[in-house]
């Protein structure tokens, strides 16, 4: 598809066609995640391989395993999924946005997957951890299968999210609609909305909230000096 500009009916013939493709590829790559359900269900359940687990519906844990292997199809066929996107949108931008949206979405894609991890390999074992330990001699922990994924992946997603913070945060200083003094102005303000978003966006807990809530406080204030190194190269 070239940068001349295309009527209004070759653009929805196009964006039918991409998204045909994003939904054929997901497709396949649920498909692909399922073949390896067993091998995702022992790295989902590695940060907690002392506990037993049940499900309480006869579909829950089918419906479970489909889950996970949309949300693993969906990851696995994201850079497909970000080119077909990319291809639909560039020729509506100039030669300097596409770069640095090209850049933006590959460091987006990158500081997502930082985050998953980083909630995998710190965040979940201590969650886990800490409401395992509230059992008494009568009271014993036994999770549906159902109930921790949905719980873990709401972790995950919402660590995924918020590491997207200085991507965002760089595209609003770079496209002149937000500077670092604004942000350290209103630094107070903003503080309190994080732990409002940590609140939306985890698990309803006090403790998943604030391990969420503290590396996005984290990664405000690495946003506040990126968007500071990028007013001053404007200035120059």
């Amino acid at each position: 598809m070239s940068d001349i500009e295309l009527p209004l009916i070759d653009h929805i013939v196009e964006l039918r066609k991409r998204l045909l493709t994003i939904v054929g590829v997901v497709i396949a790559g649920t498909i692909g995640s399922y073949v390896y359900i067993e091998i995702l269900i022992d790295l989902l359940l590695a940060p907690v391989r002392e506990l037993n687990f049940i499900y309480l519906t006869p579909p829950e844990l089918f419906l479970s395993y489909l889950k996970i292997a949309l949300t693993v199809g969906v990851i696995i066929t994201s850079p497909i999924i970000f080119w077909n996107l990319w291809i639909f949108i560039v020729p509506g931008l100039k030669k300097k946005e596409k770069r640095y949206l090209g850049l933006s979405i590959f460091m987006g894609y990158f500081l997502f997957l930082l985050g998953g991890f980083f909630a995998y390999r710190i965040i979940i074992p201590i969650t886990i951890d800490f409401f395992v330990k509230l059992q008494t001699p009568t009271i014993q922990p036994q999770f549906s299968f159902g109930s921790y994924t949905g719980f873990i992946s709401s972790i995950l997603l919402s660590f995924g999210i918020v590491f997207e913070l200085p991507i965002l945060i760089a595209l609003l200083t770079k496209f002149n609609l937000i500077r670092a003094a604004t942000l350290r102005k209103y630094r107070k303000y903003l503080i309190v909305v994080i732990f409002i978003v940590a609140s939306l966006l985890s698990p309803p807990d006090v403790i998943s909230q604030l391990l969420l809530a503290a590396p996005l406080l984290v990664l405000f204030e690495i946003s506040i000096l990126i968007s500071s190194k990028i007013g001053k190269n404007k200035d120059i």
